[in-house]
């Protein structure tokens, strides 16, 4: 899970950046709403916000966010002082999951995200996908292809987890860089295609269904089509 965090404190930033990683998400840092709003939201699984920001408040991010149809299910925290009746109902208004008062214990901070995203994960979202005789199980992060157990790198399993799931949807190389690679990871579109290669050799003869739409990038097909 990846964690956006948007506070104009850098040093909180950092403390919080420190302990999400250490409970094991993926976090990218923006320091205004600007630059949060220049932030994928397709690559983000949670956002916290803090409300009292320069130039533009968390409330009105969270509008803002709330109007892009990818970023209409995002969950959201609001990381505040102002903890008036008035403020927390504000902030429920206009989509927040929760509200997290200042000063706050990194316990509580992680505890509520925890929650949220276990309250906020989609019901039908697959733990298991079977595809004739290619498995995949999310838990183990393990691939069985024909009853062979195939030995996947994260990066490996993570492109094929995310295509299976998407089967016939088109992601370009930078889209796959943001959704697979840690952020702050320097990766070229060379990189991707070196991995996808690989991935298609392990999973043979299944990886024939990872296609390529010329002059777009990479797709998951169920048929074996190929391109």
């Amino acid at each position: 899970m990846r964690i956006l965090i948007v506070d104009d404190e850098p040093d909180l930033c950092r403390i919080l950046q420190f302990n999400l990683e250490a409970a094991g998400y993926d976090t990218v840092v923006a320091y205004t709403g600007v630059e949060a709003l220049a932030v994928d939201p397709v690559t983000v699984d949670l956002a916290l916000l803090d409300v009292m920001m320069p130039g533009m408040s968390g409330f009105e991010l969270a509008r803002r966010l709330r109007a892009n149809p990818d970023a209409a299910r995002l969950p959201i925290i609001f990381l505040t002082a102002l903890d008036t009746e008035a403020d927390v109902l504000r902030g429920f208004e206009l989509g927040g999951d929760d509200y997290i008062s200042k000063p706050f214990s990194i316990k509580e901070v992680l505890a509520r995200v925890k929650a949220v995203l276990h309250r906020t994960a989609p019901a039908d979202s697959p733990s298991k996908i079977h595809l004739d005789e290619l498995e995949a199980d999310y838990a183990s992060r393990s691939v069985i292809v024909q009853g062979i157990d195939v030995q996947l790198t994260r990066t490996e399993f993570d492109l094929l987890w995310l295509l299976i799931n998407h089967r016939g949807q088109v992601y370009s190389r930078q889209q796959l860089i943001s959704l697979v690679w840690p952020e702050g990871v320097v990766v070229s579109d060379r990189t991707v295609d070196v991995n996808i290669t690989r991935l298609r050799k392990k999973i043979d003869p299944y990886g024939r269904c990872i296609a390529t739409r010329q002059g777009y990038g990479y797709y998951f097909t169920a048929d074996e089509e190929t391109h």
